[in-house]
């Protein structure tokens, strides 16, 4: 029984929210912060990987395993 009730406790509270106020927000503005930082980096890097891998769909261009378009 006492652990049916540490394990609802324990569930109850992961449902507890921390808010970011507006002055603690620009933390997460920064550069480094951001999932692809430089974009034309992550592009050209999307590009390569979309033609050796030659799928079609995932960006506009396909070609062979090689790396030529």
């Amino acid at each position: 029984m006492k652990k049916i009730v540490i394990i609802l406790l324990g569930l109850l509270s992961s449902a507890c929210v921390s808010t970011v106020e507006p002055w603690e927000k620009g933390r997460f503005a920064k550069a480094e912060m951001a999932f692809e930082p430089d974009a034309m980096q992550s592009a050209f890097h999307r590009h390569v990987y979309f033609s050796k891998e030659a799928a079609s769909g995932g960006a506009s261009n396909n070609g062979g395993g090689c790396g030529c378009n």
